[in-house]
């Protein structure tokens, strides 16, 4: 698939939507992520890192979290990760422990803060496989969240 689908528009219109607002409020990160399955958004979830003192609460991890909880199964191979940074080590991680098969994200490593990464060397294919195991497509309505990430105070 080259680019997103319909579905994933919608939903990544709405995380933009929800990371712009999250940057506006004290001790927010402005970085939002949900899972998308047959065409609907079943979680979202924006970074709670500061708001729970807990490093690991990253947005993606929020969601993937809030969408296992819902369907009762921590398998979510049928589901798509959306997200307006590119998700980092850990979050890429936790998306192939639970099967997600695409990722699309908006702001790319290559054009965000190195504090985003604690792997700096370690690149979306390390993570995919060799055959990939997952789709992702990068940049998708980049130019909307850019700013949140250029120098890291998101």
């Amino acid at each position: 698939m080259t680019g997103p689908t319909p579905d994933e528009t919608r939903a990544m219109r709405r995380i933009i939507r929800e990371a712009l607002d999250a940057s506006t409020e004290p001790g927010k990160a402005g970085i939002s992520a949900a899972l998308l399955r047959d065409g609907e958004v079943i979680a979202s979830g924006s970074n709670h890192v500061h708001l729970q003192t807990d490093p690991t609460r990253h947005a993606e991890i929020v969601a993937l979290g809030r969408a296992a909880s819902r369907l009762g199964r921590p398998d979510l191979s049928d589901c798509t990760l959306l997200s307006t940074l590119q998700p980092c080590e850990m979050c890429l991680a936790a998306a192939r422990f639970a099967g997600i098969g695409r990722v699309v994200f908006a702001a790319r490593k290559s054009r965000v803060a190195a504090k985003y990464f604690a792997f700096g060397h370690l690149e979306l294919a390390d993570f995919q496989g060799d055959p990939p195991q997952f789709d992702c497509l990068g940049g998708c309505m980049e130019d909307e969240v850019l700013h949140l990430y250029a120098d890291g105070r998101e």
